[in-house]
């Protein structure tokens, strides 16, 4: 017998010029993504046009994402920013890495 395999992800989604993040958790990066990108989530990612995936961590427990969220979510904007240039110091929608961009 094999045991279920959770995934979840922390992100951080950000606008056209990134003058504004927002950080999530959600079990399906990909749909979470289109979501965001067709302007689906009522308040904040709507309002700013948080349409670009700039940030990403992977988790098998729920819990853990859920601190690391909250973790993040207190953290200042330079901090948020260091976090980011690590894994992706040119700020692109990381959609196109994952071959998302043109579904």
């Amino acid at each position: 017998m094999t045991a279920n395999v959770h995934q979840y992800w922390v992100y951080m989604m950000s606008n056209k010029t990134r003058s504004v993040l927002y950080i999530g958790i959600t079990n399906d990066l990909y749909r979470r993504y289109n979501e965001h990108k067709a302007g689906t989530i009522k308040g904040f990612t709507q309002n700013y046009k948080c349409h670009y995936l700039v940030y990403f961590e992977e988790y098998q427990n729920v819990n853990e994402a859920i601190a690391r969220e909250k973790q993040l979510k207190g953290w200042i904007r330079a901090r948020k920013n260091a976090l980011i240039a690590t894994v992706n110091p040119e700020n692109r929608d990381l959609a196109e890495d994952l071959g998302w961009i043109g579904e």
